[in-house]
């Protein structure tokens, strides 16, 4: 068996701009890469909506990989004991995914990528490109098997964001429809977003949101309705707490506010850049750089 026989080449598609647009880039580059997704079973329309449109471009299917049990299982898992609501089949203590403890990741997309290596090419070295730009200072998922290596295009011929965005705008893909919205990839209750972003996904897909309000859960003093514990989303807050009208204008003007600020001070006259450091702005904190490849 050859070199080129024994490796094989593959590239993770996120939903996002970034693994979109190296998919693009190396679709002539390396002609036999092969594509994947890790499928949650919980991710925006927008995401499968623009996955068909990039099988299109690509000329070939993106496998889909999915976790062996759904989130709702997992979720039982790691959440304090307790039987199961029979109507939701959710904990009574909820213990949600947070940037601390991210098992939804681990659960839900590395070990059904590490599973479907291991299965479908063992023995073989694994060449594996992750969508991590020039501008970027970090490393994303660096895998402990011997067999797979990390290869970063981007940052090798030193392309950043604005050349994220040529790259689909000139081979006519364009971006997914959440980005009007919503600037990170992953699944609809993910607890990275921005509090502008849950009230983005209340508007526009109001079932979702509801969804993800039932995953929540306040616990009480009996005697004095002290909240004594929120397993919530969102930091210091509830979904069923953010969603009411006085609280989402204030959300909204914050929003308003940053990006106006963000206009000024921004050389770029892409709205989307504006939108997304205005929103980065608001809240520091990393993506997943698992669901956000």
């Amino acid at each position: 068996m050859t070199e080129d026989e024994n490796t094989v080449h593959l590239l993770g598609i996120s939903g996002g701009k970034d693994s979109a647009a190296l998919a693009v880039y190396m679709r002539d580059r390396v002609p036999q890469m092969q594509y994947f997704f890790c499928d949650t079973g919980e991710e925006l329309p927008e995401t499968y909506e623009y996955l068909a449109m990039l099988e299109t471009y690509l000329g070939k299917p993106i496998k889909r990989l999915n976790p062996d049990r759904q989130f709702k299982h997992y979720l039982a898992i790691y959440s304090p004991g307790g039987d199961l609501d029979p109507d939701t089949g959710l904990p009574p203590a909820p213990y949600l995914p947070s940037q601390r403890m991210r098992w939804c990741t681990a659960q839900l997309k590395l070990k059904p990528f590490e599973k479907w290596v291991d299965e479908e090419f063992s023995g073989k070295r694994i060449m594996s490109y992750v969508a991590i730009r020039a501008d970027e200072d970090r490393d994303g998922y660096i895998s402990h098997k011997t067999n797979i290596q990390a290869i970063y295009p981007f940052k090798e011929a030193g392309l950043g964001k604005a050349d994220v965005y040529q790259i689909l705008e000139e081979r006519g893909v364009g971006v997914p429809r959440y980005y009007e919205w919503r600037t990170r990839s992953g699944c609809y209750f993910c607890f990275f977003q921005r509090k502008a972003e849950w009230i983005g996904l209340k508007e526009r897909h109001p079932d979702l949101f509801e969804r993800a309000k039932q995953y929540e859960k306040v616990i009480r003093d009996p005697e004095t309705g002290e909240v004594i514990k929120r397993y919530s989303w969102a930091q210091g807050e509830t979904l069923e707490e953010m969603e009411q009208p006085e609280r989402i204008i204030e959300i909204k003007q914050r929003h308003e506010k940053y990006l106006e600020e963000e206009k000024r001070r921004n050389k770029s006259t892409r709205l989307l850049d504006i939108f997304e450091d205005a929103l980065d702005d608001e809240d520091d904190t990393l993506p997943c750089q698992i669901c956000n490849l």
